[in-house]
């Protein structure tokens, strides 16, 4: 069976689409997202825009509040970037470049024990 257009493995590699967007990308494209990775805000609020992403982007907001850090949220919705971090189900949080939590909106209480354990 071909799928996507392509009837095997070698089928893909020949037409140079070996990479997670079916050759959508390219090596300029893949280097932007791998740094936009390292740069920005150190808490990340990977998905869409949809409503569970926000719902998430606000617990997180909340949550950082109340540890008194730094409440600076970067809200990425470039697939691009999303798969650079090697998520594939969103919503997704990244603490200092760290994917913590995917395909679920954590409440919270959730994201403060998360940002405990991971900043000390």
């Amino acid at each position: 069976m071909a799928l996507f257009g392509f009837g095997k493995k070698k089928d893909i590699k020949e037409e140079g689409a070996a990479c997670c967007c079916a050759g959508n990308c390219n090596a300029e494209t893949m280097a932007q997202a791998e740094q936009v990775k390292t740069s920005g805000a150190a808490v990340k609020v990977l998905g869409s825009g949809c409503a569970k992403c926000n719902a998430l982007e606000a617990a997180t907001a909340e949550a950082l509040q109340e540890l008194g850090m730094d409440s600076t949220i970067d809200h990425v919705t470039d697939f691009t970037q999303i798969a650079a971090y090697g998520v594939m189900t969103t919503p997704a949080l990244v603490v200092d470049g760290k994917v913590v939590s995917f395909g679920k909106v954590l409440k919270k209480v959730e994201v403060i024990q998360i940002l405990q354990k991971v900043r000390g």
